[in-house]
């Protein structure tokens, strides 16, 4: 029977990804705030059926996500506090984007990317996903928040799980809206930074610097890491950026890093690093690898993989530093050969 009803929970796991979706577009968690509400007044303030948003009140009661503290009324549960818009651990652009329909209809057709080894995102689109995103404004705002949401707790481990004090000048290739860069430099007074990313991806970096205090030490840079790195600095970073791509176009990335990094300096790659024989004690990692193989055609990868794709790129890895607190990220250190 336990078999069975894991078995059962994980084929609902679509219609819970619906329900928590729906909170989050309706805005639920922001209209409760620390209040409790009675499902008639959150419908009148959502614009929404009183029967059929008490239905979905109580089904995210079951979930966890809201508690029902008497017949009708709710407050947010602790699963639910992240759906707020208004909290410094709020995930709800992330629910937000993989709750998309964009994103979904991909994974209608994963049978199709299992048998081909190819995202269907494109066949449907006709275009890779960021093209998708270039494409949709709002979409890709969400995007580049949900990123921000996801990258802050592994960005405030890396600091201290790696001595950046040990080098002169950081560039976070790939660094988005300079969450991680702002983390390392708050962390490590003495060392400059720059923050490379596409144009849309670094408009929102001097507001993320500033707010860190850390501005004055970081120049942003906009350009494209397929056609090249800026030089400049003595050690390169790469989070989660290989995950998003299959090797070939792996191997352009770490090739243009090549030509950037100087002798002495080194190449830190920070990714949830699979082990060898699977940990089904978290099964992140592994769903992460499928939507990566649906919507983007990129995977995660193992040690050895990552070793290989930088060998074939003249680097050569000295060393896998873990996390300070355990998670399935690891530092990988690579220096030029």
């Amino acid at each position: 029977m336990a078999a069975h009803q894991r078995l059962m929970n994980m084929m609902f796991g679509t219609i819970c990804s619906q329900v928590v979706g729906t909170a989050a577009r309706l805005g639920l968690a922001d209209q409760l705030g620390d209040d409790e509400l009675g499902y008639r007044e959150l419908a009148a303030r959502t614009g929404t059926h009183p029967g059929a948003l008490a239905r979905l009140l109580r089904a995210l009661a079951a979930l966890g996500i809201l508690v029902e503290t008497a017949p009708g009324t709710f407050r947010l549960g602790e699963a639910g506090r992240p759906l707020r818009t208004d909290v410094p651990d709020s995930q709800a652009a992330a629910v937000l984007l993989f709750t998309d329909p964009a994103l979904l209809d991909s994974w209608k057709l994963t049978e199709q990317a299992v048998r081909t080894g190819e995202p269907t995102f494109e066949g449907l689109y006709g275009t890779d996903f960021f093209g998708f995103l270039a494409t949709q404004p709002e979409l890709s705002e969400r995007f580049n928040a949900t990123m921000r949401q996801v990258s802050l707790p592994i960005a405030q481990l890396v600091p201290v799980s790696y001595d950046f004090t040990r080098h002169r000048t950081v560039l976070d290739i790939g660094g988005g809206d300079g969450t991680l860069l702002a983390q390392i430099l708050k962390g490590a007074r003495s060392v400059q930074g720059i923050v490379f990313d596409s144009p849309s991806g670094v408009a929102e970096a001097e507001t993320t610097l500033t707010a860190a205090g850390a501005a004055d030490r970081c120049r942003i840079e906009a350009g494209d890491f397929f056609a090249a790195v800026p030089d400049g600095a003595d050690l390169y970073v790469l989070k989660n950026i290989l995950h998003d791509w299959d090797d070939e176009r792996c191997g352009t990335i770490l090739a243009n890093c090549r030509k950037a990094v100087p002798a002495d300096g080194r190449l830190l790659i920070v990714e949830s690093v699979l082990p060898e024989v699977i940990d089904t004690a978290d099964p992140a990692p592994y769903l992460t690898d499928i939507s990566m193989l649906v919507n983007m055609g990129g995977q995660e990868r193992t040690r050895d993989e990552y070793e290989t794709l930088c060998r074939e790129a003249g680097f050569a890895v000295i060393a896998v530093h873990p996390t300070v607190f355990p998670t399935s990220y690891s530092l990988i250190e690579a220096m030029p050969v």
